[in-house]
C-alpha cells in the first residue's frame, strides 16, 4: 500500500523532474529520496520515471499516477482537517431532548446560535422527551443534552438552571376571571379543564390534579389535547380552561386567551440544561460554552 511519504516524494520528483531539486524541496537528502522512489516502484511493479545521466522524465505509468497521487494528498489533508476540527469541537453530532413549548423555544435558540457559530455540529432533536425519560437517557448515553426538571439530580448528570416557571391559569379572553391579577384554585371548581394526556413524566397534568384536590374538588376533565399549542387553541375557543406554566403560556399564547397567576404557595419549577458529567465530546463542550451566552444561568433562590 502506498504511503503518504512515498506519494509526496513521487509528486515532488514528478513536478521538478530533478531528484536534487525535489530533495531540496522536501528537505531531505537525495539518496534517501531515490530509495523511497525505488521502493515505490518495486511495490507497484513498474518504473515511474525514465532516468538518464542528463534528465529525468515521467514514464507512462508515472503520468497515470500523478492525478491519483494528488487526490491522495488532498484526502489526507481533508482527513487531518476533519480530525482537528472534531477535536476542536467544530464538528460532531449531538442528540438533544426536550418537551413542552417553553423548552422548545430555548432549544431552538441554542440550535440556531450553534448553527451560526459551528455549522459542522449537527443536532438530532427529540421534542417529546419528558423529564424522567430525559434523565434516564442522559444516564444511558442515548441523549447528549436535555432540557429537564428534577427534584433530585441523578448521579452522573449535571446541568445549569436556565428557566424558572410558575403555575398560572390559561383562560378565554371573555372569562369571568380573565381580568383578575391573580386567582385562587378553588375559584375554578366549576370549570371544564383541558389537560395533556396522562403521561408518567408529564408534570402539568399531575400539578392540575394535585392543586384541585388540595383546593377541595376533583377537576372536571373535559378534554385531553396532545400539546400545549392545541390546549391554547381549545381554551381560546371557549371549550375550557387549563393550568399551565407561565413560560408555556407565554410561548403558546393564542389570540383570545389570557394567563392569570395562581394565588398559591408554590416552589417555582426549575428547568435545567443537563448533560452527563463524563460526556467526553468536544462538540458538546463547545455547545455548552455557547449555551452560557444564549441560555444564561438563572437565579433559583
Amino acid at each position: 500500500m502506498m504511503e503518504i511519504q512515498q506519494v509526496r516524494a513521487f509528486l515532488a520528483v514528478a513536478e521538478e523532474l530533478h531528484f536534487g531539486r525535489a530533495a531540496a524541496r522536501l528537505g531531505v537528502l537525495q539518496p534517501p529520496l531515490s530509495r523511497t522512489i525505488r521502493a515505490l516502484e518495486d511495490e507497484l511493479g513498474v518504473s515511474l520515471f525514465q532516468r538518464t545521466t542528463r534528465n529525468v522524465r515521467l514514464s507512462p505509468e508515472g503520468e497515470a499516477l500523478i492525478e491519483p497521487a494528488r487526490r491522495m494528498l488532498e484526502y489526507q489533508s481533508l482527513a487531518v482537517d476533519s480530525v482537528q476540527r472534531a477535536a476542536a469541537g467544530e464538528t460532531g453530532r449531538i442528540s438533544f431532548g426536550f418537551a413542552r413549548s417553553s423548552s422548545r423555544a430555548l432549544a431552538a435558540a441554542l440550535v440556531t446560535a450553534s448553527r451560526g457559530r459551528s455549522p459542522g455540529i449537527v443536532f438530532s432533536l427529540e421534542s417529546n422527551v419528558f423529564a424522567e425519560e430525559g434523565l434516564a437517557r442522559l444516564v444511558d448515553g442515548t441523549l447528549d443534552l436535555a432540557l429537564v426538571r428534577w427534584d433530585k439530580r441523578p448521579p452522573g448528570v449535571t446541568g445549569r438552571p436556565v428557566m424558572i416557571e410558575r403555575l398560572c391559569a390559561a383562560l378565554p379572553e371573555g372569562h369571568r376571571l380573565a381580568q383578575r391579577s391573580s386567582l385562587r384554585v378553588e375559584e375554578l371548581a366549576d370549570e371544564d379543564f383541558i389537560t395533556l394526556p396522562a403521561h408518567p413524566s408529564s408534570t402539568l397534568r399531575e400539578n392540575t390534579l394535585r392543586l384541585c384536590h388540595d383546593a377541595g374538588f376533583t377537576p372536571r376533565l373535559a378534554q385531553a389535547a396532545p400539546d400545549s399549542q392545541t390546549i391554547g387553541a381549545l381554551v381560546a375557543a371557549g371549550l375550557g380552561i387549563s393550568i399551565t406554566f407561565d413560560s408555556v403560556s407565554a410561548n403558546t399564547r393564542e389570540a383570545g386567551t389570557v394567563a392569570v397567576p395562581l394565588d398559591i404557595e408554590q416552589d417555582p419549577s426549575t428547568l435545567y440544561l443537563a448533560h452527563r458529567t463524563d460526556h467526553g465530546k468536544s462538540s458538546l463542550e463547545a455547545v455548552l460554552t455557547l449555551a452560557e451566552e444564549v441560555l444564561p444561568t438563572v437565579v433559583t433562590e
